[in-house]
């Protein structure tokens, strides 16, 4: 089974689309994030569970968190497992630091939830 939601209202405090950061930005960024990757131009990283339960619980937790943020994530539930793909879409879908705000909240709450 599949949750996804799709970054589609993402603006800066200002109602500004963000601005895409550069590699090297991200390569920096994602020293303090561990597990997660860019893929091109999406960070992703997928998490794993002792079962469905507290995969589906993560799920929840992160919509939590987008909604905090305004800023969406596509998530994809598997049985024991969560992938999470994050990009800015009003930024062409290029990753910018609204991109690593959400992800450094989700690696903050993934112990809670048991993930690796």
């Amino acid at each position: 089974a599949a949750a996804t939601a799709v970054d589609e209202t993402d603006e800066g405090s200002a109602g500004m689309a963000p601005e895409a950061l550069s590699r090297q930005q991200i390569d920096d960024a994602l020293d303090g994030l561990p597990g997660w990757q860019a893929d091109g131009d999406t960070l992703i990283r997928r998490f794993t569970f002792s079962g469905h339960l507290p995969a589906a619980a993560m799920v929840v937790h992160v919509a939590a968190i987008q909604e905090e943020l305004n800023h969406h994530a596509e998530q994809t539930l598997g049985y024991n497992s969560l992938r999470v793909a994050v990009n800015t879409h009003s930024a062409g879908g290029r990753i910018t630091a609204l991109d690593i705000a959400l992800a450094r909240r989700i690696t903050e709450i993934a112990a809670g939830h048991g993930a690796s």
